[in-house]
């Protein structure tokens, strides 16, 4: 809300998707369903993981990690955007926007590193099998997963922090359905180049750092697999890397396509269509991606039900 053309913002007006009464309702289940899905699905999959003991390796202490940011990302949005739906004036706070915002921002960065220690970890267990528990030890995962979140966590303030440094006086309507900062660029009654500069350096360089990251250990792991003799070992080799590089495609996809496209801040409605992808289905996707076609996941949950089973 503002009150004069030198007052400054202290609410925002997120716009969400549509004035439609008849598509809100919809909208409304479609998403319910989607974060009750998205939140069962990856807090049980860090639920499976830290009960199970055979569970408790790099590869999977990865994806319990990737889980927990999965499900940060859909608090951090669906709540508001849920309620939105119904809201008179579809109001959030100048610091709930920035809150909204951080933890978006930690958990995308986070799962920038995880999926990159992922790679780096499918390439170990392929390409030196046989030296897997010295290179990927229990103490250089510990180091890569805390490394991750004070990577994930600086970035974020400093995000913030671009944006604190703005003064927003102007429109307080945001075109979207959460806090992003190319939206709030554009409110920005000052010029956010500098701003926009540091952020495309920060954020190029974290692009830059994991798909390098991923691009080496997938070539490396491929090469590996197509010059096996065994069949059997390269359709198992295979199916070890085939969801972690679906994941991979899905989440860099449609991040460069929200973020990298020219002129994306004012595309709108294209722009609402990417980050659905990567802020609410590939949430959603992920644990079934790492669930239904790893034996080990799967041999798991039998364990843990036929063991309750017994019990009662």
């Amino acid at each position: 809300m503002t009150e004069d053309n030198n007052s400054s913002t202290t609410e925002f007006i997120l716009i969400g998707f549509t004035d439609q009464p008849h598509l809100k309702t919809l909208l409304f289940i479609v998403f319910f369903a989607i974060y009750l899905v998205t939140m069962v699905g990856n807090l049980g999959l860090v639920a499976l993981i830290y009960m199970e003991r055979r569970l408790h390796t790099p590869m999977y202490i990865f994806l319990g990690n990737l889980a927990l940011m999965d499900s940060c990302c859909s608090c951090a949005i669906t709540p508001k955007m849920l309620e939105n739906f119904f809201s008179a004036d579809k109001r959030i706070s100048f610091l709930e926007c920035m809150a909204q915002f951080y933890f978006l921002c930690l958990a995308e960065t986070a799962d920038c590193f995880l999926l990159a220690a992922m790679a780096y970890d499918r390439y170990v267990a392929i390409c030196s099998p046989l030296q897997y528990h010295i290179k990927m030890s229990k103490k250089l995962c510990i180091q890569m997963t805390t490394g991750t979140y004070i990577i994930a966590n600086l970035h974020s303030i400093v995000q913030v922090g671009l944006l604190l440094g703005l003064t927003f006086c102007g429109s307080n309507q945001i075109n979207h359905f959460f806090c992003d900062n190319l939206p709030l660029y554009k409110l920005s009654c000052v010029d956010p180049y500098i701003n926009n500069l540091i952020r495309l350096l920060l954020a190029g360089l974290i692009q830059i750092v994991t798909i390098t990251v991923l691009v080496v250990s997938y070539f490396y792991i491929l090469f590996t697999i197509f010059t096996m003799k065994s069949k059997g070992g390269r359709s198992k080799a295979l199916s070890t890397c085939s969801s972690h590089f679906l994941s991979v495609s899905m989440f860099y996809g449609s991040l460069l396509f929200v973020y990298v496209q020219p002129h994306s801040v004012n595309e709108g409605d294209k722009d609402k269509a990417g980050a659905v992808f990567y802020t609410l289905i590939i949430p959603l996707l992920n644990p079934f991606i790492y669930s239904l076609r790893n034996k080990e996941v799967i041999n798991a949950i039998k364990r843990i039900m036929n063991n309750s089973f017994f019990l009662k």
